[in-house]
């Protein structure tokens, strides 16, 4: 396993590897919260983008389908797909430098300072191993901790890719006590109380 300086990152790629390694055999065509996609194209998405990451940053092949448009279908063991793509990932965020100003990613605005470049990829990483791992009925993924370190990331990126990349924010029942995870997903338009439909 290829890890980072970046102890964020390494994190959330683990968070993913661990979502995708508990999901069970009959679990890969099961709906998640991203209501088009199945866990199999959650994978697919997740992992493209970590490749689209890895090819902005060292001008290396990107996915070879669209992160936005998964087929569903896997040509392989799921860890095929993902373990390549995250160790692309890791060793082209290897390079990067904290306090780099101009660090290329894969969406706008597609040079950002370091700390938000590898923000964005842990919070992709990290998010989609929390749909993964709801879709599949376990317990979500997303830490509290981890949603706070990832936070900032998202308060730089969501509004620009909102109705793109995210939905529009969640509205939480007032008066309750939301955590930190809570109030990440909502305001990347997630339900945190989203629950796989019993069969």
């Amino acid at each position: 396993m290829t890890m980072t300086k970046w102890e964020l990152l390494d994190e959330a790629y683990a968070t993913l590897r661990a979502s995708v390694a508990g999901v069970p055999a009959d679990g890969w065509d099961r709906p998640t919260p991203c209501a088009q996609w199945n866990v199999t194209q959650v994978l697919q998405h997740a992992a493209g983008d970590q490749l689209a990451y890895a090819a902005r940053l060292t001008g290396g092949p990107g996915p070879t389908e669209d992160p936005f448009a998964p087929s569903g279908v896997l040509a392989g063991p799921p860890t095929g797909l993902l373990d390549p793509a995250l160790a692309a990932a890791a060793e082209a965020f290897s390079a990067v430098a904290p306090g780099d100003h101009d660090v290329a990613v894969p969406l706008p605005p597609f040079a950002v300072p370091a700390e938000t470049a590898v923000g964005a990829a842990a919070l992709d990483a990290a998010v989609h191993a929390w749909d993964i791992a709801v879709a599949t009925g376990r317990p979500p993924a997303l830490t509290d901790a981890l949603a706070t370190a990832l936070r900032p990331a998202a308060d730089v990126l969501a509004e620009p890719l909102r109705g793109f990349d995210y939905g529009p924010v969640f509205s939480l029942a007032p008066g309750a006590d939301h955590g930190a995870a809570a109030q990440l997903l909502a305001f990347l338009g997630r339900d945190p109380a989203w629950a796989a439909p019993v069969a």
